[in-house]
């Protein structure tokens, strides 16, 4: 491969997939390992990855934001959305932002609930101490708060955790 085998390859890839300037550089150098390089001067690969995010194809603030909000939709809480773009080599910051306002995390958690069918969106509570245990373990992995996760398990019914859910929403507007 050579430097244009290697600008082609980076464009085809932004054409096609949404991706953070992280995951763009591991893509890159692993196929500089599959397939070699024929050049006398080492691949810059940060030189190709700087100038896709210079054209504006890779955007890491908005690919953030964009799969932040599509992991919460999910049901996935703060914590596992944090893991996932630091996997993708996202900044502190910009995972930060991703997290999400309060209201955001609490309706992550609903979602969540919803999705296992859990309580309140099971027939009934759930009062066997093992089956709560699996329940929480799962709210736990999936990166949700303990606080969170304790308020969704002992809420009276729907009604209680929706307004739970939006005590916070005015405060995000501001």
């Amino acid at each position: 491969m050579d430097s244009p085998a290697l600008d082609a390859l980076a464009l085809t890839y932004v054409a096609r997939f949404a991706t953070s300037s992280g995951r763009l550089s591991t893509y890159l150098k692993r196929k500089l390992r599959e397939r070699g390089w024929a050049e006398e001067v080492p691949p810059d690969v940060a030189a190709v990855v700087a100038r896709m995010t210079e054209r504006r194809y890779v955007d890491d603030a908005a690919y953030a934001a964009a799969k932040g909000e599509g992991l919460r939709r999910r049901g996935y809480g703060a914590r596992r959305i944090e893991t996932a773009l630091d996997h993708d080599g996202i900044a502190a910051p910009l995972r930060a932002a991703a997290r999400g306002s309060e209201t955001e995390r609490r309706h992550a958690v609903m979602a969540f609930a919803r999705r296992k069918r859990f309580w309140p969106y099971s027939a009934e509570p759930c009062l066997d101490p093992a089956v709560r245990r699996k329940h929480l373990a799962a709210y736990l992995r999936a990166g949700h708060g303990l606080d969170h996760v304790r308020r969704v398990m002992d809420a009276r019914d729907l009604d209680d955790l929706e307004e739970w859910a939006d005590e916070h929403a005015e405060d995000d507007l501001e």
